[in-house]
């Protein structure tokens, strides 16, 4: 399986500090553990930006980076070992493994941060904290602000500033190192084999459960720990349904069904979206749509590259459909005239993509200084233009009411434009009928 080896964590908290003022600290807690019913836990995932700096998993834990501190940058505060505790939930890392396995240099237990963090700010001009994101650990750093403040009499010095942490560590999270598009490119295999065994398992009769559970095999059977985010499985009309997420209605005979589903590998999301018939065949108006959706995103990937900006490739996706919708005699109209007025945006009402990494809807500014920002080497990001024609549209012909289609691939910024992580999923109209063709005949 792969991993971020742990010198880019170091790596990273080093690069951290050097973009921080002389004498400050920052302080960043772990993911709270989320209840999902009475006293049953929901599976923990840690807090991506927590994860990025260490890789460290467990709950309860704190992280804190004092640049320049002799006695070491980096402490995290973290669960001691406990056999009772770890015979039923697992082993602990404890602050022995803090230090051992993930670089900490110095470690305490989480119960005696309230005596030892206060100890660790005083004197520091400045704190960097996630403020707003957590609440409840804004009133705890604000508690332990406070006593360092009573005892100002003493000669004791609170920090006189506080900045948000987030704009800092999100901008070193756009930029993907050769470890993280390594752990994309695993997290994209595994999505892409499971977007393969839905297709091959697609039949009328089935429900779209039962194509979720296909997703699911797939992505454990890959070594994932679970879905980067809610699977979309969406048959039929179910397709024009943006974030669908009911996923049990019944596959039908001449229907389209749109997956939009990526598995998550080390907190590293994948995000693929493939539309096809649910029997293996398109047809014609289908197959018209699904082309034109196609084509648009082909001509969004020629225009990421360095150097071209975010916008660019949307735009594309843009004059692209309205074109064809115009061809097909969906729209009305003069091309630049309906791309003003956003005519468009009945069918295709998305950008053409987001950010991506820890976070499925990656960290990030999509602007700079109010204009869109440039796309340069290692920024990855999503490319999935569509067509939604709302089943009750009475403004279209009858035969395309109903057809709702995606396609959605991973990128890469390289060098030269762009790598495609996702490219292994059939995409052509031809690939997808000749896969789908071949799975029932194996099955029969």
């Amino acid at each position: 399986m792969t991993h971020i080896p742990k010198a880019e964590y170091s790596r990273r908290r080093k690069a951290l500090m050097a973009q921080m003022e002389p004498n400050s600290i920052a302080i960043l807690p772990a993911a709270a553990v989320a209840i999902r019913n009475r006293d049953v836990e929901h599976v923990y995932r840690q807090d991506s930006d927590f994860q990025y700096l260490s890789g460290f998993t467990e709950p309860q834990a704190v992280i804190v980076l004092m640049p320049g501190r002799e006695h070491g940058e980096y402490v995290l505060f973290c669960r001691e070992r406990n056999a009772e505790r770890e015979l039923w939930d697992g082993l602990r890392a404890g602050q022995e493994g803090a230090i051992r396995d993930y670089g900490a240099d110095d470690a305490f237990p989480i119960t005696d941060i309230d005596d030892i963090l206060p100890g660790l700010i005083e004197g520091r001009d400045r704190v960097y904290s996630a403020m707003g994101s957590n609440p409840e650990f804004d009133r705890h750093l604000m508690d332990w602000i406070n006593v360092i403040r009573s005892k100002a009499h003493l000669g004791a010095q609170p920090p006189n500033e506080f900045v948000a942490l987030d704009h800092l560590l999100h901008d070193m999270r756009l930029y993907k190192s050769a470890a993280e598009v390594k752990v994309m490119r695993e997290a994209a295999r595994i999505s892409a084999q499971a977007h393969i065994r839905a297709m091959q398992a697609s039949r009328a009769g089935l429900h779209e459960y039962s194509l979720e559970a296909e997703l699911d095999y797939e992505f454990r059977k890959g070594g994932a720990k679970m879905p980067a985010y809610g699977s979309i499985v969406a048959a039929g009309r179910n397709s024009c349904i943006l974030h669908y997420q009911q996923n049990d209605a019944l596959l039908k005979d001449g229907d389209l069904v749109l997956i939009d589903a990526g598995c998550e590998i080390d907190c590293y999301a994948s995000d693929i979206t493939r539309t096809w018939p649910v029997n293996g065949k398109f047809s014609a108006e289908q197959k018209a749509i699904y082309e034109l959706v196609l084509a648009s995103q082909e001509a969004a990937f020629a225009e990421i590259a360095p150097n071209k900006n975010w916008n660019q490739a949307h735009e594309a996706t843009v004059r692209v459909i309205t074109t064809g919708l115009v061809k097909l005699g969906i729209l009305q109209g003069e091309v630049d005239e309906l791309i003003a007025n956003e005519a468009y945006k009945a069918f295709y009402m998305h950008r053409a993509g987001h950010w991506l990494g820890m976070d499925v809807h990656d960290v990030g500014e999509y602007k700079v200084g109010g204009e869109w920002r440039v796309l340069e080497v290692g920024m990855a990001l999503t490319v999935e233009p569509g067509i939604y024609i709302a089943p009750d549209n009475q403004n279209v012909a009858k035969k395309w009411r109903g057809i709702g289609v995606r396609i959605e691939d991973d990128v890469v910024v390289t060098k030269s434009g762009c790598e495609i992580l996702t490219s292994g999923v059939p995409k052509t109209v031809a690939e997808i009928e000749a896969l789908m063709a071949q799975a029932r005949t194996h099955a029969a």
